[in-house]
Formats: structure tokens, sequence, C-alpha cells
């Protein structure tokens, strides 16, 4: 399972990493949290099999992964929530629960585009913005478990509010949603209302051109701070918004390129996962949580989910 704020995904796997089905449901996130919890049960009830054996759960926002709480997503109005337990009553499973950009660093880890990579930065662009970390080959979690809340990074001082409460963050300027949002506030085309539609404007759309151009530069301001703290070998761009391809890479590279005057920088590159990688990490986590081992699954079997 994949919890976001937009869209519910799930999918059954084998344990050799076949994709056996997949569902979608939107998040009734205006219908309050217990409506959210409901919805990720029946979705988990209604991939289960007779042979299913655990379930994995990826979700964005502070989480206590020990008691499989939510504490405080506030993308999906949980505050304190159950999570784990909601879906263990529909399943009768074994249920284990991580953070969702975490899955996803586990599944580039594992089987997209960094196998073995003891120092990485994965960034997720899609609603919202996070990153996950590995660095000498343990992923960082942080005192509290919000590490990686790379989208809150104030990029531009002073710069228009973000909906933390803050004012300049990445996530209002790089984000799929803060790419559309901001093209729409400026008289771009009303019809455009997803990242890839505003990605396919490229470069025949001037406002489009202008907005991308900084947002691709905002973003590579908080990977020029992140390479010169953490000194990963490589940045892997995942999420929606990945699917733009070099239309996202190439601009990024650069500029990170041009932040960083005395060293080299680290290779930006694109997820093969894309906005398939915390589901396939969220699947791998109830793999390990059986027991079965993932050493079967194959980068070519992942990508296919």
């Amino acid at each position: 399972m994949d919890v976001g704020g937009t869209g519910l995904k799930g999918a059954r796997f084998s344990l050799d990493g076949a994709v056996l089905e997949r569902r979608t449901l939107p998040t009734p996130v205006a219908q309050g949290p217990g409506a959210v919890l409901d919805a990720v049960a029946a979705l988990a009830a209604g991939l289960t099999a007779p042979t299913t054996c655990a379930v994995g759960i990826g979700c964005p926002g502070l989480l206590d992964t020990g008691a499989g709480v939510v504490r405080y997503a506030p993308n999906l109005g949980l505050r304190d929530a159950p999570l784990v337990e909601a879906v263990r009553r529909r399943t009768e499973l074994p249920v284990v629960l991580e953070h969702d950009v975490r899955a996803a660093c586990l599944a580039e880890g594992r089987l997209g585009a960094a196998p073995g990579a003891r120092d990485l930065l994965l960034v997720v662009l899609g609603t919202g913005i996070a990153a996950g970390l590995v660095v000498g080959g343990v992923p960082v979690v942080g005192a509290t478990g919000a590490a990686g809340e790379l989208g809150h990074l104030p990029v531009v001082p002073g710069g228009e509010p973000c909906t933390c409460g803050q004012r300049g963050c990445l996530e209002v300027y790089s984000s799929a949603g803060g790419l559309v949002r901001r093209y729409r506030a400026a008289g771009g085309d009303a019809d455009v209302t997803t990242a890839a539609e505003l990605a396919a404007r490229l470069p025949g759309d001037a406002l489009a051109a202008r907005l991308w151009g900084e947002g691709a530069r905002a973003l590579a301001t908080a990977l020029v701070t992140s390479t010169l703290l953490l000194d990963p070998s490589l940045v892997v761009l995942a999420g929606g918004l990945s699917g733009a391809g070099e239309r996202l890479s190439r601009p990024v590279e650069a500029a990170l390129a041009e932040g960083l005057a005395w060293r080299p920088p680290p290779p930006v590159v694109i997820s093969p996962l894309g906005g398939r990688a915390g589901l396939v990490g969220a699947a791998l986590r109830a793999v390990d949580l059986h027991g079965g081992g993932s050493g079967a699954w194959a980068p070519a079997v992942a990508a296919a989910s």
C-alpha cells in the first residue's frame, strides 16, 4: 500500500516480485480521518487473497512505526491515527508501517537506481516533496523520525507562503502541486491540472517554461545544501514529477553544478521506479516482515509494477 494525499495505491505481489493485482482509490481526506483509515483498510482487504502473508504500508508524515501509528500527516488529515491496527482488523494479517519515502529509498537501494549505494539522496517529487537519506549504508530517520523533510527547506527567503506556515519552502516552487498552482495563479491555461500536462507544454509555453526553470533552480538550491552536508554519491529523483525525465534532471543537474563552485556535483538520475518506488518499497518491507526474502526480485520485475 502507498498512501498519498490525493490517491491510495495498492498491489498484491508474489514472493518473487511479480505483480498479481493492482488497485487505486482516491483518498477521502475531506471526509475526515476515519474515512481515510477505512479507505486504506478497505483497499488492503480488497487485495488480500487466501495466500497473502503480510501487508506493507508506506505513509507520509510523522510516524511511530513501532506502534503502527501515524502521529501527524497533515496532507491526510491524520493525527495519532492507528493505521496498522485498522488494516490488521480488516485483513487479519501481519502489517508493517514505513514512511513512504524511506520505503521508496529501500526500493531504489535494492532494485532501482542505486543498488548497494551507501550514501544516497532520494528526492520524491509529488504533491509535496520529501527525501530519503542513506549515510554510510544506514537509513537516516532522525531524533523525532522527521529526517528528510526537504520540501520545507527554505530556498527563497521571504518567498511565497507554504501550507506549513513558513515562507519560501522548496515544496512551494518545485513540487508537482506547487508548479501547477503557480502556473494557474500566474494566468496559465486553466485546463492544466497536473505536472505532466505542464511539462508537455514545454518549451512552447513561455510561462510554463519560466516557472519550470524556477522550480528546477529551487530544487538545485536545496540539493547544493544537501550535497555539502551529506556528500551523497548519487541523487535520485522519483515521484510523479520524475516522469518528465531529462526535462527535469538536466536543468537540475546544471544548476546543481553551478552552485557547487569547488567540488564536482553528484550525478542526478531519474528513478527507474518513478512513482512506483513507494509501493515497491512497501512490498519489500512486507516481504521482510514475512521473512520470505526478496533476493529473486529483479529491477525489471519491480519496474513493471
